[in-house]
């Protein structure tokens, strides 16, 4: 996971290419926790995270929405009492790319922290 959380995203166009079959097989290992899920046909990276009460979870929430935009990259975050549900991709390429996998890494990072 240290090699995704040394990268920066890089800005990304509605002809960037979504990460490969290859691609996934190298790096879902990396942030195995998370699902490869589907909304919409649209592929992206789910994982919901457990906490005590509600304040928790919302710090949480928006420790990741800070790190998103730091980074430039934004998720879908939805909070709970006691769980917040994260989901990566790639609004501009409509799935996923390097990105999504450098932020569910630095996702995780947090959540750890």
């Amino acid at each position: 996971m240290t090699e995704l959380l040394q990268e920066k995203c890089v800005a990304c166009r509605a002809d960037s290419p979504r990460v490969t079959v290859e691609e996934i097989a190298e790096l879902h290992p990396i942030v195995a926790e998370w699902e490869l899920t589907e909304e919409n046909s649209i592929p992206q990276l789910t994982r919901s995270f457990r906490f005590s009460n509600f304040a928790e979870a919302l710090a949480f929430s928006s420790s990741v929405g800070e790190a998103a935009e730091a980074e430039g990259h934004h998720p879908r975050i939805v909070t709970e009492w006691g769980r917040v549900t994260i989901s990566w991709w790639t609004h501009k390429i409509r799935g996923l790319h390097r990105n999504d996998f450098i932020m569910a890494a630095k996702t995780d990072q947090l959540y750890s922290a």
